[in-house]
């Protein structure tokens, strides 16, 4: 019986250990090199973390060889990773690890300078001294030993309402649970090529990982810079023979508007899954079309479930005025869709869409207060403790049983693949820069742009504000329109009139 994600991998090493696991332009390293490499990181965290089990550890890396080196050597040392992004401004950055308080970073020289102020201790990859490194696979096994299936695999820090993110943790079960339903259902067996475009600060490369370590599978690293050339980001899948890609819609609709898939084949991909947002039909099609022996599947779930939740694969071509469903949930996965009484909805019904299972995160670290009002006891259930996840998006039921995601209940939105609470940019925005009097961010779903709406003796300029918010957010949560109001409108009990501001902003598309 396997209870930790290293059991599967080093089975995967005896079977595939002269194989290339990663490749990254030029560079690539076997699986034998990559759990060598792992194991020795693992034996010298022991003693640098003086023995820590269970811990979090910080990684403030690129996307590139070393970091999968360091999470896995993370794993080895029994403690669960944390990816940071090198883009994200400096404060956030802080925030995140004055609330997380990692026992330690793993980064480099070129980046450590952004940790200067950091209380967490830094360490650097990229002067160890590998060929002087132990690697103590016994005393790494003894201690992993100690570990349970539900302990922490990783802490993913999702968008948070007061201006600090919250990490979400997840653990070696959920994903023992995934990937045993993928490889079931859609026939996964090692020989994939995997073209790793997701940052590493979200789940899908965490899957891609899970992948690597339990069936063999080969990950081709992908620069986030591909994504604003995309004909050179379909050629680099074109040469690497990738196989299978897990992407969110954005930069398929690109390709899809674009056109490239008519000036560039794609013979070796097999397998698409895309999550993370709507992708409209009409690109949708051209894909479809294009690609003909090429399975398309769409699949759903926030960052709280692992990975995703539902899936559907699509098997007859649709309408172009047909939303795509986010199909039906994983085996061992209980969707329920709850109206306003708490009820399960009918047939036809919307509702929230909550989920139960073994998929649900942990919880969020070090914030117990809002992880009680995310996990609730299922109000269906009267009998025993059983709790549920509340995701705020709106669905319901077709009579195939297939689910039809509407949109969200409250200012929680998926921009751009990633998870934002609206909130806070609010929050940022009138408390931390205080840029504005008042503001209220809405979503603009046609234009996938987030509107900022605000109340100000001034009217500042886009470029203030860019200027600004550069210091506070990453790119993706910065607001694409500025709309000065004299004064925001406000509801019955006085508060801004988010309902209100967000159907003005998608009528005027």
């Amino acid at each position: 019986m396997k209870s930790h994600m290293l059991d599967y991998f080093e089975e995967t090493v005896k079977r595939r250990g002269n194989t290339a696991a990663v490749r990254h332009h030029d560079q690539e390293i076997t699986f034998a090199g990559l759990q060598e490499k792992a194991e020795k990181l693992g034996t010298w965290l022991l003693s640098v973390l003086e023995g820590s089990v269970n811990t979090p550890v910080a990684v403030f890396l690129p996307k590139e060889i070393p970091t999968v080196i360091a999470d896995l050597g993370i794993l080895y040392s029994s403690n669960f990773f944390m990816n940071l992004d090198v883009k994200t401004p400096k404060e956030r950055i802080g925030n995140i690890l004055e609330l997380v308080k990692p026992s330690a970073v793993v980064t480099s020289r070129k980046y450590a300078k952004a940790l200067a102020d950091t209380a967490v201790p830094v360490l650097l990859i990229d002067e160890l001294d590998w060929t002087q490194l132990s690697q103590d696979h016994d005393a790494l096994s003894a201690r992993r030993q100690e570990l349970i299936d539900t302990d922490p695999f990783c802490l993913i820090n999702t968008s948070g309402s007061t201006g600090t993110p919250k990490g979400v943790v997840l653990n070696h079960r959920s994903f023992f649970d995934f990937m045993t339903v993928s490889n079931e259902r859609f026939g996964f067996d090692g020989s994939e090529i995997i073209g790793s475009l997701s940052p590493v600060v979200f789940d899908i490369y965490d899957f891609e990982l899970c992948m690597l370590m339990v069936n063999g599978s080969q990950l081709v690293l992908l620069d986030a810079m591909l994504a604003a050339f995309p004909a050179r980001l379909l050629e680099t899948l074109r040469d690497a023979e990738v196989s299978f890609i897990f992407w969110v819609p954005s930069i398929m609709v690109n390709i899809a508007n674009m056109g490239l898939l008519d000036k560039i084949a794609l013979p070796s991909l097999r397998l698409v899954w895309f999550a993370g947002e709507v992708f409209p039909t009409k690109q949708f099609l051209v894909w479809y079309d294009k690609l003909p022996d090429t399975t398309f599947a769409n699949l759903y779930g926030p960052i709280e479930i692992t990975l995703d939740c539902t899936y559907y694969v699509v098997e007859q071509r649709p309408e172009e005025s047909e939303p795509l469903p986010i199909g039906i949930p994983y085996h061992n996965t209980d969707v329920i869709l709850l109206n306003d009484q708490n009820q399960k909805c009918a047939v036809g019904e919307e509702g929230e869409l909550c989920v139960r299972g073994t998929s649900l995160a942990m919880g969020y670290y070090n914030n117990p207060e809002k992880t009680a009002a995310a996990f609730t006891q299922n109000p269906l259930n009267t009998s025993y403790p059983e709790l549920i996840y509340r995701t705020g998006d709106m669905a319901y039921r077709r009579e195939d049983g297939n689910i039809m995601f509407k949109g969200r209940k409250d200012s929680l939105i998926k921009h751009m693949g990633y998870r934002i609470e609206l909130g806070e940019i609010e929050h940022v925005i009138e408390n931390d820069l205080k840029l504005v009097k008042y503001c209220c961010a809405v979503y603009q779903y046609a234009r996938k742009e987030i509107v900022l709406y605000y109340q100000n003796d001034a009217e500042l300029t886009d470029k203030d504000f860019r200027t600004a918010l550069s210091k506070a957010f990453p790119a993706y949560m910065i607001p694409a329109v500025y709309v000065r109001m004299e004064e925001l409108p406000r509801n019955t009990n006085g508060k801004i009139d988010r309902l209100l501001l967000k159907t003005q902003a998608n009528e005027e598309a």
